[in-house]
Order: C-alpha cells, then sequence, then structure tokens
C-alpha cells in the first residue's frame, strides 16, 4: 500500500499532469456513473458499486456467493455482510434522517438510516473492511487519481486542488454517486401500475382485486408502512412512509451459518444508529419502497425469506389463528421468534382480518405491477 508521502506525491503528479486537460465527463452525473462501476475503488479491484447493486437486475445483489443471496460477498472474497443489499433504486426518495415532532424517526440511508443522504451512504461500502475494504479516505482518491480522466474531470467539478486534499476529493466522489443515483435510470416511474395510472395499462382481475386488498383499510393493513405520496422529494408513488418499524422478523439461522456471526446476535437496527439511544427503537428498520419488489428478493433486512408469497403469509399469521397459516414455507415449520422481540409492534401488525389464498395471491400479482418496465422479463411466470 502506498503510504502517506508517496499518495501526495501521486496527487501532485497527476494534478500538475492535468492542469490544462478538459473534463472528460461533461457532468457530475456521468462522472459517478463511471465511478458507479468502477472496480479500481475497492482494495483488490473485484468490486465497485454495481457489484451489490447491480442495474440488470433491480439494483441489487444478484450474485450466487451463498445459497439464498441474503448477504453480500466482500471484495476479499471470503467475508459476508449481515444485512441483505437494499435495492439502489428510488433510493433518492428517502428524506434525510431526522426525528419528527410526534418522536418517530423517518428518512436517512441504509436501514437504520446511520447516513443522512445518498452521498453518506455512498461513501461507506469502500471503506468497510468487509465489503470494498479500502484502508483509508487518501487511498480511495490514490486510486482516483490513477485515472487521469477522473482527475480532470473532478478538477473542472470542484476545483483545481481538489486531489491534493483527500477528505474534500473522497466527499466529491460521493457526491457524484449521489449525483447519479438521483437519475430518472434509478427511478423511472414506467411500471404496469404507472402505466395503469395514465391509462396505458389495464390491469387484470387479479391485479385489480390486490390493488383494491393493497390500498383497503378494512381488509389489509399495507397501507398503514406503505403510503402513498410520502416523500418530499417525489411526485411519483414510492410505497413507503420511510419509517422504522419492528415487524417481528426472525434470525437468518442458514445466513449467520456462513458469515460466522454468532446466532445469539440481535440485529439492532435503528437502535444501532449512532444518533439513537432510545431502547424503543430496538430492532427497528426503515420501510422499503415495493418497486421492484417482485424482482429484488431475497426479503426483510437480513434475506430472511426467499420468497414474495412468503413475506405476505409472514403479515398474515399476526392475524390468523389456522394452525396451516403458523407454519413458514420455506422451512416447513412454524415461523421462528423475533430477532428483538420485545419492541415487536403488534399493534400495527394486528391489524386486520385473516387473509384466504385467493386475496393473498392477488396481492402478490399487484404488487408484480409495481416492477419497472426494464425488469418485467425478470418476474417468474
Amino acid at each position: 500500500m502506498l503510504n502517506l508521502l508517496s499518495k501526495a506525491s501521486l496527487f501532485a503528479l497527476f494534478c500538475a499532469s492535468t492542469a490544462n486537460a478538459q473534463a472528460t465527463f461533461d457532468s457530475v452525473e456521468t462522472l459517478g456513473e463511471a465511478l458507479f462501476f468502477d472496480p479500481n475503488l475497492s482494495a483488490n479491484r473485484t468490486q465497485s458499486c454495481a457489484t451489490c447493486h447491480d442495474p440488470v437486475n433491480g439494483f441489487i445483489d444478484a450474485r450466487t456467493a451463498m445459497p439464498g443471496n441474503a448477504f453480500s460477498l466482500g471484495d476479499d472474497g471470503h467475508s459476508f455482510g449481515d444485512r441483505n443489499a437494499p435495492t439502489a433504486a428510488y433510493a433518492m426518495f428517502s428524506p434525510p434522517f431526522a426525528q419528527t415532532e410526534e418522536g418517530y424517526y423517518i428518512g436517512g440511508q441504509f436501514l437504520d438510516g446511520r447516513e443522512a443522504d445518498l452521498a453518506g451512504q455512498a461513501g461507506g461500502p469502500p471503506l468497510n473492511p468487509i465489503e470494498m475494504g479500502m484502508p483509508d479516505k487518501a487511498s480511495v482518491v490514490a486510486r482516483l487519481a490513477e485515472n487521469p480522466d477522473y482527475v480532470a474531470t473532478m478538477q473542472a467539478l470542484f476545483g483545481a486542488d481538489i486531489m491534493a486534499q483527500p477528505d474534500a476529493a473522497y466527499a466529491a466522489m460521493a457526491q457524484a454517486i449521489a449525483a447519479y443515483e438521483r437519475t430518472d435510470e434509478f427511478a423511472p416511474f414506467d411500471s404496469k401500475y404507472d402505466r395503469y395510472l395514465s391509462g396505458d395499462y389495464t390491469l387484470t382481475n387479479e391485479e385489480e382485486l390486490g390493488r383494491l386488498l393493497f390500498f383497503s383499510e378494512q381488509f389489509t393493513n399495507c397501507n398503514q408502512c406503505h403510503q402513498l405520496h410520502t416523500s418530499p422529494l417525489a411526485t411519483g408513488e414510492t410505497f413507503s412512509d420511510y419509517r422504522y418499524y419492528n415487524i417481528g422478523v426472525p434470525t437468518n439461522v442458514m445466513g449467520r451459518e456462513i458469515n460466522g456471526v454468532d446466532l445469539t446476535t440481535i440485529d439492532h437496527g435503528l437502535l444501532g444508529n449512532p444518533v439513537v439511544n432510545d431502547p424503543a427503537q430496538d430492532g427497528k428498520f426503515r420501510t422499503p419502497t415495493l418497486r421492484n419488489i417482485a424482482v429484488t428478493g431475497p426479503y426483510m433486512h437480513n434475506g430472511v425469506f426467499t420468497d414474495l408469497r412468503t413475506v405476505i403469509l409472514f403479515y398474515n399469521k399476526y392475524n390468523s389463528s389456522a394452525d396451516a397459516r403458523q407454519i413458514n414455507p420455506e422451512t416447513g415449520m412454524q415461523w421462528a421468534n423475533p430477532e428483538a422481540p420485545a419492541t415487536v409492534e403488534l399493534d400495527i401488525l394486528t391489524d386486520g382480518p385473516a387473509l384466504e389464498d385467493q386475496r393473498i395471491d392477488a396481492l402478490v400479482a399487484f404488487l408484480k405491477t409495481l416492477t419497472d418496465e426494464r425488469y418485467e422479463s425478470l418476474l417468474a411466470p
């Protein structure tokens, strides 16, 4: 690894060599796009942002590094995380992390909101030892400085001496990636549901039943967390209230047998956010968007469920006394206990009647209509 003196020399060399160069990328967004796909920003040059947020697969990690794909493999070739990589699509619409006047938390990036915005999130993975694995910001900027096109563009966009300031250059890199993540590529709003709203698609009978159930305050509780028009940043529907809830998700035993995390370890979610110290927030995670939900499994913060129908059955178990509804179809056993049982929000989860198979299938059918047009080919028949 380069020492600090050699890094400084490298910065100076490239700054001098590109002082009169033209910026290769015509905008901060196109620079961010190049950075998003660049594996050279990881320690072993094997992993980019797009590795775990693949635009061909709904901006999730579609690799098969572990059974179930619950956790992502790091750049070192052997480390796994302990959370499922969420889609980067529509992430731009999460408002900045904050606590409301009513006392609940909302917004932010990562599943626990520990970064306020997209730039903060973009700056996380390169320095995470079990993700991209770079030792420090200066080392990442040294990798940027290897590419004259990056240097020329960053100087044009952020100032002639940007590469001589590792912290500022690293922040500029994160801002550029965030700018790319705010482009329409990440949020086209062109699903069958959007086309239905514009009169260009007619829902099937099953999809229409699912839509009615989803928005009903009488027959489901879906809309309590996946409300419409709740992002101040979006004009389209994002299907998230961006609040934090504990819905009683069990430990992903199979995943932890692979990643080595002790089965007794609790993922505290929101309570693990450095600015949150209220025990009532234990085990809570931010409500995800339902955009592309049918093609971005596995599900829940730890990827414990593989199938979308299983997720609906999991919610339905809270409202059903039938023995069959207390069985996880993916394991053939009773639903496992919540990882953080003390704060499970039963008042919300038990609101609504039990659903029979026809209505469960209809909800799945409706959720499939939230798939961006480019990903409709990924839907299971």
